[in-house]
């Protein structure tokens, strides 16, 4: 009986054992399905979070394009809008001038003085338009050469002038402050 005893002792132990063994694995493995659950949830939060993120960075950017989008259509048409008006601007003070040239054409009874005095007049009244709208002309015989303002058409040989000096003027050139509307055409003596 003792060593029925002994056995059955034994075998308790051995159950005893594996039940010690097993605990602690079953105790992780509880453990481990308790905490999966929440490490995913955590994940699954961090993961939506991010995403959301993601959205609201995407949904900015596509209101950030359109904004400017809409801007440059904006200014182009507002560059439009000015263009025309600028346009408009200097027509409307050369249609005086035009009338006067109307005028003139329409009046058959003039004689060729009355003629000369009606363009004279007119003639001032365009150039004071011109002045007044910020248009200098340029070019004058003696006038040293300049390539960026005069274009020069002929070459001569004057002993008279200087070198590289205006010698005729062909056309006047015109400029609008620093931009020239149109070079000089001019003669340069060599």
């Amino acid at each position: 009986m003792a060593k029925k005893e002994k056995q059955q002792e034994e075998k308790e132990e051995k159950k005893m054992e594996m039940n010690e063994a097993e605990t602690p694995e079953a105790e992780e493995t509880e453990k481990e399905k308790k905490e999966a659950p929440d490490e995913k949830s955590e994940e699954q939060t961090k993961l939506e979070k991010l995403r959301k993120e993601l959205d609201a960075a995407k949904e900015a950017h596509i209101r950030t394009l359109a904004e400017y989008d809409n801007f440059r259509k904006r200014t182009q048409k507002e560059k439009e809008a000015i263009f025309g008006d600028c346009k408009a601007k200097v027509l409307t003070e050369i249609l005086s001038v035009l009338d006067n040239f109307e005028r003139a054409a329409m009046n058959d009874s003039a004689d060729f003085e009355a003629y000369k005095k009606g363009v004279e007049m007119t003639f001032q009244s365009f150039s004071a338009l011109l002045s007044k709208l910020g248009v200098e002309p340029f070019g004058e015989v003696g006038d040293k050469f300049d390539p960026n303002l005069y274009n020069a058409v002929m070459h001569c040989e004057d002993e008279s002038l200087e070198e590289n000096v205006v010698a005729d003027v062909f056309s006047k050139g015109y400029k609008l402050g620093d931009r020239v509307l149109r070079h000089a055409m001019v003669k340069v003596a060599n």
